[in-house]
Parts: structure tokens; sequence; C-alpha cells
């Protein structure tokens, strides 16, 4: 029988963190305007701290504020894909 490793990530370490280079970052630390994105699997870096994010979950854009705990998650992990389950009330009761 073979060894297992257990890998930790899906990404090689050489490679660094996937993220996207979004254009307008400054102007949008300095005036609090949040950055609409669809890049869910974009890492969230030490420099998007205190910036505000638009995520798209695949039907409308969720407002996503980051903070220091978010560093090194995604993006996606923040913007719920799926909406609660909720039984229906019948109405012949």
């Amino acid at each position: 029988m073979l060894p297992t490793a257990v890998v930790q990530g899906g990404r090689s370490a050489w490679k660094g963190p996937f993220f996207v280079a979004f254009p307008n970052l400054r102007q949008a630390l300095e005036n609090n305007i949040p950055i609409k994105t669809q890049a869910r699997s974009c890492t969230i870096l030490p420099n998007f701290i205190g910036l505000r994010f638009m995520v798209h979950n695949g039907k409308d854009y969720i407002p996503v504020t980051v903070t220091q705990d978010m560093v090194g998650h995604k993006l996606g992990e923040f913007a719920i894909t799926r909406k609660r389950f909720t039984y229906k009330a019948t109405k012949n009761k």
C-alpha cells in the first residue's frame, strides 16, 4: 500500500495565491466605493482589508466587506449561492 500525503491546498506554493488585479483598487480604498466582481476564486490579500466588494453569487451581487480574518480565504466563500429551504404553508387547514 502506498503512503498517502495530505494536501492542504489545491495550488502549488511556488505559484503563489490566485488573485485578480482590480484596476480601480486604489480609488475604491480612498472613496469607499464597492468593487463589483465575478471573480469568486480570487484569494483575499492583506491589502484588500477595509475594501468593499460586490461578489456575484450567480443571480445578484452580495456586499462583502473584507476584514483581517478573511485574509487567505476566497471571495466566493462569503457570498452564499444557495437559498435556505423553507416549507410552504398549506392553504388546506
